[in-house]
């Protein structure tokens, strides 16, 4: 009987053990408008990113990894829901007061996750509403939010820092509100008297250079306004930390059991103001030091894994919601400090183009043990997670799902001689009819609007005219300045005809191809 015992308990440790393998922990950690350049494994030189140098040298790091849209709110939206921005309502950048922009029971990533076992979290940045369609009810339960959507829990900021308000979602509840300070939210100023970024100037610990010059929150004025709320207010240069301290909390309560937590950084978005230990140590301003701070919070979630004892068995992507900008509203030194750092690398655009620059971004998967270090040049994209993460979980979505989501699970892994995409569109901001789309190597920019466009000039963008479609070959020309329409009018028209297919279709996930076409 002993024995017999001893047998069984070796059969069942063998079967826990496959079962863990085949579900990993994962984990999402999402940059906010980092570039392809701005980290030292894809080439910077102007300061150094070790932790995340870790992830690619102890897995793969991929030369075609994109985002979705060169704007936070359509990419996040996206890798939610494995069904492009455009395709949806109200998917632009969400104000302070949108309504949840993801319907209830709508199938996302965490939800399919969910279905598998996994317990899920976000913490970070939302940037995605919350509430029903009258919008947020900050003093009372908000929602519909991420909870309605697949995760079990969240810690959010709830919209993007660089607008009001400056407290954290702690599930359905404004966390540490005084009933007796209600939270105020809203598009017009409250009262003559109202401090703003355009009355109180100079007040101001970081000026303005556009836009967000209107509530006056640590010294930093905001798109919107509100009032009250004083005590559940943070401090812009304790998010970072705040992040970590809830994840590494959720990771320990979790190690048990299959987990899934997208960890939204809000570094190294505006306003960029980093905690005081970060503070001066690159020679690019603030917006270098916001790069070391978010290096350093990979650091932690990594130091966490490997106290626990699972590296081994947590697939780890890192990816970024868009390209960067150097000035967004906020004279932090960020053009004046750039030297010869180029944000996104060997190519042009960034944040709101859909240039290279503002979809192509750092990409890295790593599950130690499973996925062989090293480089790939697969085109991979963080809409395909969903269906992906679904093929590792054992589930299945519904034609109605993730609906422009590839399963490219083995791309992602490093599996030899696996393909990931073949195209993919590109777009700026919500539905207003600026798109890309890249086919192997030839990409064609569409600009529906008849008004100026974005172009690049010296790391910013600038408008001007150009015509309605434009057709560059990145093999020859990564920096996309020079286009070949008029000398390739058979590629044009080829690939005008097939995105205007995909963006009129129901979906463009090859098992959708067959289905209303």
């Amino acid at each position: 009987m002993l024995r017999l015992a001893l047998i069984l308990t070796v059969l069942l440790t063998l079967v826990a053990t496959e079962l863990s393998a085949a579900k990993p922990n994962i984990i999402v950690i999402m940059a906010d408008d980092l570039g392809f350049g701005d980290v030292s494994c894809y080439g910077a030189t102007a300061l150094s990113t070790p932790h995340i140098d870790r992830l690619a040298t102890e897995g793969l790091r991929f030369t075609s990894g994109y985002c979705s849209a060169s704007t936070c709110t359509p990419t996040r939206y996206s890798f939610l829901t494995g069904t492009y921005a455009f395709r949806g309502e109200r998917t632009g950048i969400a104000p302070p007061n949108a309504p949840a922009i993801i319907k209830p029971g709508t199938e996302t990533v965490a939800s399919i996750l969910k279905r598998a076992g996994y317990t899920t979290a976000v913490i970070g940045k939302w940037h995605l509403g919350l509430g029903n369609a009258n919008g947020p009810d900050w003093n009372g339960q908000l929602k519909p939010g991420p909870l309605e959507i697949g995760f079990d829990t969240c810690f959010l900021l709830p919209t993007t820092n660089d607008r009001v308000p400056q407290v954290y979602v702690k599930d359905h509840r404004v966390l540490n509100l005084d009933p007796a300070d209600p939270l105020w939210v809203g598009s017009k100023k409250p009262n003559a008297d109202h401090p703003t970024g355009l009355t109180h100037r100079e007040s101001l610990k970081m000026d303005w250079s556009h836009g967000h010059n209107s509530t006056i929150h640590n010294g930093i004025s905001r798109i919107g306004y509100y009032t009250g709320g004083h005590a559940s207010r943070f401090r812009d240069e304790d998010l970072a930390d705040k992040w970590v301290e809830k994840s590494v909390e959720f990771i320990e309560q979790n190690q048990d059991h299959p987990f899934f937590l997208f960890f939204a950084s809000h570094d190294i978005h505006v306003p960029r103001m980093p905690h005081e230990r970060f503070q001066g140590k690159t020679r690019l301003g603030f917006r270098g030091d916001s790069i070391i701070q978010l290096d350093w919070c990979v650091g932690e979630l990594m130091k966490t894994l490997d106290r626990l004892q699972l590296s081994e068995n947590t697939l780890v992507v890192f990816c970024s919601d868009n390209g960067p900008v150097l000035d967004d509203g906020y004279k932090d030194g960020a053009i004046e400090k750039i030297g010869t750092h180029r944000a996104a690398g060997p190519y042009s655009g960034g944040k709101y183009s859909v240039y290279e620059g503002g979809t192509r971004t750092p990409f890295i998967t790593r599950w130690k043990g499973h996925i062989k270090p090293g480089v790939s040049d697969q085109m991979v994209s963080t809409i395909d997670l969903p269906a992906s993460l679904a093929a590792l979980a054992d589930q299945k979505i519904s034609s109605e799902s993730c609906r422009d989501s590839f399963n490219i699970l083995e791309a992602l892994l490093g599996k030899a001689d696996s393909p990931g995409r073949t195209e993919l569109v590109q777009q700026n901001n919500g539905n207003n009819g600026t798109y890309a789309l890249r086919a192997g190597d030839w990409k064609l920019h569409r600009y529906d609007k008849k008004t100026a466009r974005n172009v690049v000039v010296e790391q910013q963008l600038e408008n001007t005219i150009v015509p309605q479609f434009q057709l560059f070959h990145l093999e020859d020309d990564p920096a996309e300045q020079t286009d070949v329409a008029a000398e390739y009018p058979e590629v044009t028209e080829r690939l005008k005809q097939r995105l205007n297919q995909i963006i009129t279709s129901k979906g463009s996930r090859p098992e959708l191809q067959t289905v209303d076409q």
